[in-house]
C-alpha cells in the first residue's frame, strides 16, 4: 500500500486530555517515525510534533482523532514523498 511521509503538529492546552492523546499515539505507533515534545511553561501549553509514514487514510484518521480531543489542536503537513514501507 502506498504511504506518505507527514508531520502532525499538536498543541496541548488541556493537560487532562494527555492520557487520551498518548493512547491514540500508542494505537498508531507502528506508523510513527519519531516524536518530539516541548513544554512551553511560559504559555502553559505543550507543543508536540509527530513524524509518520503511513497511508493517507491512516494519517487523516490519526490527525482527526487527535483534533477531536478537548483542548488539543492538530494540523498535518504532507510531504511529496510517497512509496511503500519496508
Amino acid at each position: 500500500m502506498e504511504t506518505r511521509v507527514a508531520i502532525i503538529g499538536i498543541i496541548v492546552e488541556n493537560n487532562e486530555s494527555v492520557a487520551a492523546l498518548n493512547a491514540i499515539l500508542h494505537e498508531y505507533g507502528g506508523y510513527i517515525i519519531g516524536r518530539m515534545g516541548i513544554p512551553y511553561h511560559a504559555r502553559g501549553v505543550n507543543i508536540i510534533s509527530v513524524a509518520v509514514d503511513a497511508p493517507q487514510t491512516i494519517i487523516s484518521a490519526l490527525s482527526g482523532k487527535i483534533g477531536r480531543l478537548a483542548g488539543i489542536s492538530a494540523k498535518t503537513v504532507y510531504s511529496n514523498v510517497t512509496g511503500t514501507r519496508d
